[in-house]
């Protein structure tokens, strides 16, 4: 796929957002439940420079992204919330969005926090509010961008109309639990140092490519038009729970090795 397919499929992806059903990543619960886990396992050190720089916890920004998209200064990082990746489903340079996307842009802001004690403040904090909600965003399955797969169709979720993206960023989190934040972290953080050590180890591209492979099948789980249900429920839970999970895990790993 060249770089014009993937511009036009980010232009129609950027439509969809537009449309009555704002679909943003994992919602606001999922994106609170992965700063959350990250939070508890930050150095005290990384979560005092941190906070220094937010003027808050990482869970008051984990949905920043979501939230300031289209005020005046940040619309350009509505192309920033989804990445794609090859045939081999492996992010490249070949494949990256010209406009920006999860994973570069992700890497751009790591790039630049290494050297935060040379940055003026509000840089620092405009990057850590990317890095916050961005490594959340690469780790929902409906946020990759498939050459060859059609994205973007309708299902009816518990006898509603909505589209199939939105299932994955939020329904099912909303339809499988009703928990605070809090308790997604209580209930899931409950690894080992050695499976947490596993889970962190690699980089972005690493960790995005095996949600682009592990992710694969959720469209054909779910053909256009399709209803879903408890039994659909159900069997996608597990998924997101481990979704989430992970990308709190590796946020945790970046801020660390940035800060701490």
């Amino acid at each position: 796929m060249g770089r014009l397919d993937r511009t036009i499929r980010v232009a129609v992806w950027v439509l969809a957002m537009g449309g009555p059903t704002v679909a943003c990543g994992w919602g606001r619960i999922g994106h609170d439940a992965v700063a959350y886990i990250a939070e508890c396992n930050l150095s005290p050190k990384a979560q005092r420079i941190a906070e220094k720089y937010l003027g808050h916890s990482i869970v008051y920004f984990s949905s920043w992204m979501d939230d300031y998209r289209r005020s005046p200064g940040y619309e350009h990082t509505t192309y920033w919330h989804m990445a794609p990746v090859d045939e081999r489903m492996y992010y490249t340079d070949e494949v990256r969005s010209s406009r920006g996307d999860a994973v570069c842009e992700l890497e751009n802001a790591i790039g630049l926090l290494k050297n935060y004690r040379q940055l003026d403040d509000s840089t620092v904090a405009a990057n850590l509010r990317y890095v916050i909600h961005l490594v959340g965003d690469m780790h929902c399955p409906a946020h990759v961008d498939y050459p060859g797969v059609e994205l973007w169709y309708d299902v009816s979720f518990n006898g509603k109309k909505r589209s199939y993206h939105s299932v994955w960023d939020s329904g099912i989190i909303e339809a499988s639990r009703k928990w605070h934040y809090v308790e997604w972290q209580q209930q899931l953080d409950r690894c080992t140092r050695r499976q947490k050590r596993e889970i962190m180890a690699g980089t972005p591209r690493d960790w995005f490519h095996q949600t682009a492979v592990e992710c694969r099948d959720i469209y054909a789980l779910a053909p256009p038009g399709c209803e879903l249900g408890r039994d659909f429920i159900n069997a996608a839970s597990p998924r997101v729970e481990r979704q989430i999970l992970r990308a709190g895990y590796r946020l945790a790993k970046v801020l660390n090795d940035l800060f701490g």
